[in-house]
């Protein structure tokens, strides 16, 4: 009996070794993308220029690579998020723009990011944040919603459709809306018809948040939405346990596909508005929800950190965490965002902010975490998240490469080589241009300062040129006195994106 009991663990410790040597000799790395919803530059305390703490998103940041020079490719959600996945400039797509329940922007026939992975034998995955568009014109949520996300290369998807001020208030899984009654269908329409029930407008005294600007559509939960919805109510979800009900859907794909090689995309909703962090982090920073939330995103994504630690593949997945695009306070509700911020500064003195073609609007926290595999470091190069599409190619060994990304895999995994030399950046559909350590941004009509949002947002009747070695805040405009150097910036910028620029000679500063 004793020998047989010796003779059984034997054979099992044998196989748990099989088992584990073939998650550790994988051939490519687990890829997790931690997105978060307009966090700052200044809100991640690793970068040491605001007051906010987060512990886990540092413990990446330090033990991992950080860069000072990482950009979204836009200061704006939408455009961001579609950058990420296919590598392409957002203003090459004219419907890549901030989307309100409109139809999917990428086009189920170009290559994504999962595509490329599935390609690889990677099962791939989406948790959190959509924000890419669903279906064709108008989408029926009563019925599998199509196309989305399973159809440009996801296997498997648990999202909102678009933000959490938007409606609808309800997660789609693959397709499906979750919990959906058949007796109780969902309306949507982002018009004037309200369904007859009450807004946001009409029944403020019905709201527990109360809105700011443009949020005055259908209440759930007591916030008013963008939008208006009818029924769906047991398939409406609970704006406190959103972050928990996200990470859970998060923790349960890893575990899933442990013994696979998997792709996660995890776009967490924070701290996009309205800011609703669980009880139990409420008050938590001292700086009202907004503070709130992050210190809950910061919670999960070191809870998903353990998952993949316990479950023994935290040594074969590339994590790579950033922004969709910069911070803002007052983004239309009355939280105390503004009046509770103090000395933190979530833009880390940077100036702008979402939605801004200065440095704010699109340079965001960038960091990449491979234990045992990424040395701890820093980098000054200029990296952006187009450049992720080539880089993981080259990581994975993919023959797919986009137009517009870069392969930076050897700075992203070695801290080795240069980043990019120049870059277009965008902001609703206006550009502007950095090359090495210039910036030019050119003349936009409209105005300077968004007073919804107070963000300054960067038209002007003139062109500006900033050189950000010497001037990072942006507060010197070298236009006047550069003249060659802003021409030749000018030329460079439009060989890449065209425009109306295009008569450099008759060039004019004022």
């Amino acid at each position: 009996m004793k020998t047989k009991l010796i003779k059984y663990f034997l054979l099992f410790t044998f196989l748990i070794c099989c088992k584990s040597e073939k998650i550790a000799s994988k051939k490519n790395p687990n890829i997790v993308i931690i997105y978060l919803d307009d966090l700052g530059y200044g809100d991640v305390s690793a970068y040491k220029n605001g007051l906010l703490k987060t512990p886990n998103i540092d413990k990446l940041a330090n033990e991992g690579l950080k860069f000072y020079n990482g950009y979204s490719s836009s200061a704006t959600c939408s455009p961001s998020r579609y950058a990420l996945l296919t590598g392409t400039y957002p203003w090459r797509n004219p419907r890549a723009k901030i989307i309100t329940g409109g139809s999917l922007i990428i086009d189920t026939l170009e290559m994504t990011l999962p595509k490329m992975l599935k390609e690889k034998g990677y099962k791939t995955g989406i948790v959190g944040k959509w924000h890419l568009g669903l279906g064709i014109d108008k989408i029926d949520y009563n019925k599998i919603i199509y196309p989305g996300p399973n159809e440009i290369g996801f296997d498997y998807s648990y999202i909102m459709a678009d933000t959490q001020d938007r409606v609808p208030s309800a997660y789609i899984e693959d397709g499906k809306v979750v919990n959906l009654d058949p007796n109780d269908p969902i309306e949507v329409n982002f018009n004037n018809n309200d369904y007859g029930l009450p807004t946001g407008l009409k029944n403020p005294e019905l709201t527990s948040m109360k809105w700011h600007h443009g949020h005055n559509g259908s209440i759930v939960n007591g916030v008013p939405r963008i939008g208006f919805m009818k029924g769906g109510i047991k398939a409406r979800w609970s704006d406190i346990d959103m972050a928990d009900h996200f990470l859970k859907k998060a923790e349960e794909y890893i575990v899933k596909n442990k013994e696979e090689t998997f792709f996660l995309y995890y776009s967490l909703q924070q701290p996009h508005v309205p800011r609703t962090p669980h009880p139990r982090f409420e008050g938590k920073s001292g700086m009202g929800p907004r503070g709130d939330v992050i210190i809950e995103a910061d919670w999960c994504i070191g809870e998903l950190y353990k998952t993949l630690e316990s479950q023994g593949i935290l040594k074969n997945t590339l994590i790579i965490l950033s922004s969709d695009n910069g911070p803002v306070l007052n983004d239309g509700y009355f939280d105390n965002a503004v009046e509770m911020i103090g000395d933190h500064n979530p833009s880390g003195g940077l100036r702008g902010g979402k939605y801004s073609l200065f440095e704010a609007g699109t340079r965001v926290p960038f960091i990449t975490y491979w234990k045992g595999k990424i040395n701890s470091g820093v980098s000054n190069e200029i990296i952006s998240q187009l450049d992720l599409f080539n880089s993981i190619s080259e990581i994975v060994d993919s023959e797919f490469k986009s137009n517009d990304g870069l392969n930076l895999s050897n700075l992203i995994i070695n801290n080795q080589g240069k980043g990019r030399d120049e870059l277009i950046l965008e902001a609703t559909t206006r550009t502007a241009y950095r090359n090495k350590n210039w910036v030019m941004i050119p003349p936009y009509n409209g105005q300077k300062i968004n007073k919804n949002v107070n963000i300054e947002l960067g038209n002007s009747k003139n062109f500006m040129l900033f050189n950000l070695d010497e001037d990072p805040f942006q507060d010197n405009n070298l236009a006047k006195k550069e003249p060659e150097k802003l021409k030749q910036m000018l030329s460079d910028f439009i060989k890449i994106r065209g425009g109306k620029f295009s008569n450099i000679k008759d060039l004019k500063l004022e």
